[in-house]
C-alpha cells in the first residue's frame, strides 16, 4: 500500500467514523508508515549486500583466474593450441610431385656437400700380413679397403697470428719502409675480428652470457677477462653503427612492418630499472631498438612519417605512427585468442566457440600454404569466401555476449579487447599479404627473453644500445641464411674504409665475402 493510498483511507475513515475510530486509524496509519520505512531500509541494505557480494564474487573469480594462470605458467603447457591443426591432404600433380622430389634431393645434396667440405683426418687400420688361421702363416692378398666415417667434435681453439713486420732503410737517402701492418679492431686491441665476432654471436645469437663463454674458452686453454670481452662486444657495436643506421632507414622505407616490444632491465645505482627492446621487422631486415621507456617516441623515431602498414598489438604507443596520413594499423588474432584462451579456465563453455572460430581461420591459412598460394589473389578469394563468414559469426557473438559478464571477468576483458580491435583484426580479409597475427615479431623477441634469463640486465643505456645494434646484425644475417660469424669478421675489417656511397654492399642481405678473414697474405712493403 502506498503513502497516497493511506492518506485517502485516513480521510475517508475520518469522515465516516467517530473520534475513537479515527484515532485508531491514525495510529494504524503511523505504524504502517513506519513498517514501510523499515522495509525500504531493509531493501536498500539487501541491495547493498548484493552489490558487495557481486563485487566479492568478481574479485574472487579474478583471483582464481590469476591463480590458474600462475599454475599454468609454472606447470602447464606453454602452447595455446587446443588440438592439432588440420592439415588437409592436397592432391598434387605430377609436376608438383617432381618439384617436391627435386627440392628434397637438392636439400640432401647440399647437406652432403657441406659434409664433404669438412676437414678429414685419415686413420689407417692395417690388416694382418699373414693368416692367423694357417699353421704356416699363409700370405694374405689385400682387398679393396672399407671406409667407415665417424663425425667427431673438435673443441674450438684460439690461435695467435704473429705478424712479422719487416723494415728496411735506404742506403742512399735514409728513407724507411716497412711491410703492411695487420688490421686491428680498435686502435690498441690485441684481439682479431673473428674473436670479436665469436663473442657477439654467442651473446646475440645463442643468448650466452659473456662470463659463461669465457669459462668455456678457459677449458680450451685460453683465458680472457670478462671486462675485456665486454669491451670487444661494445667495440663491435660502435664500428657497426653506420650499418645499423642504414638498416633502420630500410625499415622506414618498407611498405609492411611488424613490431613489438619487451622489457629489458637496466642496472642503476640503487636497483634495476625497466628499459625496453623493440623489434621492427620487414621481409629483409630484423631490427632491434633499445629505449629507456615504453613511450611511443621509439616507433616515431624509427618509422617517422612513413606510410604503409604496421602490424602490432593493441598497445597505444604505436598510435602516433598509425594515423590517417601515416601507417595503416593491422591487429593480431593471436593476442585476441590469448584472452579467450585464458578466459577458458573460468568460462570454458562460453570461450569454446570463439576458440573454434579462430582455429577455423587458421585452417584457411593452412590450406592456402598447402596449395602454395599465400599472398595471391586466390588466397584473397579464399579468405573472402571462408574467413569473412567466420568473422561475421564471431562479431555477432561478441555483440550478443557483451555486457552479460562482470566487467572485470576474464571473458569480459576478452570480449572488450576483440570489439575494440575489430577493425584492425579484420583488415586481413581485404589484403592477402596481411598475416592473421604478429607472431613473427614475438618469435624474434625470444632471443631477448632468453638473454634476459641468462644475463638478466644491461649495465646502462649505452650498453642497451650496443645490444640492440649487435642483435640487429646477427638476426638479419640469420634471416638471409648468412653465417653471422663469417659476416661480422669480414665486415669489421672493411667497414672503416668502405665508402659511404656503397655502404649497402656491406648489409647482410647484400654481403659477399672477399676473403679478408682468411689466413694472412704475404705482406708487401709500403712507405712508412
Amino acid at each position: 500500500m502506498e503513502r497516497k493510498d493511506l492518506e485517502e483511507l485516513d480521510l475517508d475513515a475520518a469522515a465516516a467514523s467517530p473520534s475513537s475510530a479515527r484515532s485508531l486509524l491514525v495510529l494504524f496509519r503511523s505504524i504502517l508508515l513506519q513498517l514501510m520505512a523499515v522495509v525500504a531500509d531493509l531493501r536498500s541494505t539487501l541491495d547493498e549486500h548484493n552489490r558487495l557480494l557481486a563485487e566479492q564474487n568478481e574479485r574472487l573469480a579474478s583471483k582464481t583466474h590469476e591463480l590458474e594462470l600462475l599454475r599454468k605458467s609454472l606447470y602447464g603447457p606453454k602452447s595455446e593450441r587446443r588440438r592439432p591443426a588440420k592439415r588437409p591432404k592436397v592432391e598434387l600433380t605430377e609436376e608438383e610431385l617432381a618439384e617436391r622430389r627435386a627440392a628434397t634431393t637438392k636439400k640432401r645434396g647440399d647437406s652432403r656437400a657441406e659434409r664433404r667440405e669438412l676437414d678429414t683426418v685419415n686413420t689407417d687400420h692395417k690388416a694382418p700380413i699373414t693368416c692367423p688361421d694357417c699353421p704356416d702363416g699363409g700370405r694374405l692378398v689385400a682387398l679393396t679397403p672399407e671406409i667407415s666415417r665417424i663425425f667427431e667434435f673438435v673443441p674450438a681453439s684460439i690461435v695467435v697470428h704473429q705478424h712479422v713486420i719487416h723494415k728496411a732503410v735506404c742506403d742512399c737517402c735514409g728513407r724507411h719502409v716497412e711491410g703492411t701492418r695487420p688490421f686491428r679492431v680498435g686502435d690498441s686491441s690485441h684481439y682479431g675480428p673473428r674473436l670479436h665476432a665469436a663473442i657477439v654471436v654467442a651473446k646475440c645469437g645463442d643468448a650466452m652470457p659473456i662470463h659463461r663463454l669465457m669459462r668455456s674458452w678457459s677449458r680450451s686453454g685460453f683465458r680472457i677477462g670478462r671486462s675485456t670481452a665486454t669491451d670487444a662486444f661494445h667495440r663491435t657495436a660502435g664500428l657497426l653503427r653506420p650499418l645499423y643506421a642504414r638498416l633502420l632507414a630500410l625499415i622506414a622505407e618498407a611498405r609492411y612492418v611488424n613490431a613489438d616490444e619487451t622489457p629489458q632491465p637496466v642496472m642503476d645505482e640503487e636497483k634495476c630499472r625497466r628499459g625496453f627492446i623493440w623489434t621492427f621487422i620487414t621481409n629483409a631486415v630484423v631490427a632491434y631498438v633499445f629505449s629507456a621507456t615504453r613511450s611511443g617516441s621509439t616507433p616515431g623515431a624509427v618509422l617517422g612519417d612513413s606510410t604503409g602498414m604496421l602490424q602490432v598489438d593493441a598497445y597505444s604507443g604505436y598510435n602516433n605512427v598509425c594515423t590517417p596520413s601515416g601507417r595503416l594499423r593491422n591487429g593480431c588474432i593471436s593476442h585476441a585468442r590469448r584472452y579467450f584462451h585464458d578466459a577458458a579456465a573460468s568460462a570454458p563453455a562460453e570461450s569454446a566457440p570463439v576458440l573454434d572460430w579462430i582455429h577455423q581461420l587458421y585452417e584457411v591459412e593452412y590450406d592456402a600454404a598447402a596449395q602454395g598460394i599465400l599472398g595471391t589473389e586466390r588466397h584473397l578469394a579464399m579468405r573472402q569466401v571462408r574467413s569473412i563468414p567466420i568473422f561475421d559469426r564471431w562479431k555477432a557473438w561478441l555483440l550478443t555476449e557483451d555486457d552479460k559478464h562482470p566487467p572485470k571477468s576474464p571473458l569480459a576483458k576478452a570480449i572488450t579487447y576483440a570489439l575494440n580491435q575489430w577493425e584492425y583484426l579484420t583488415r586481413c580479409t581485404g589484403d592477402p599479404n596481411i598475416p592473421l597475427d604478429n607472431n613473427i615479431a614475438e618469435r624474434h623477441l625470444r632471443i631477448v627473453a632468453l638473454g634476459r634469463d641468462s644475463f638478466r640486465w644491461v649495465g646502462n643505456d649505452a650498453a642497451g644500445e650496443s645490444l640492440a645494434i649487435n642483435l640487429t646484425l646477427v638476426a638479419t644475417c640469420m634471416l638471409h641464411g648468412k653465417n653471422p660469424e663469417e659476416y661480422l669478421a669480414d665486415v669489421l675489417v672493411r667497414v672503416a674504409t668502405h665508402p659511404n656511397s656503397a655502404l649497402d654492399e656491406l648489409l647482410p642481405m647484400n654481403w659477399k665475402p672477399i676473403g679478408t678473414t682468411k689466413a694472412p697474405q704475404p705482406l708487401t712493403p709500403q712507405p712508412s
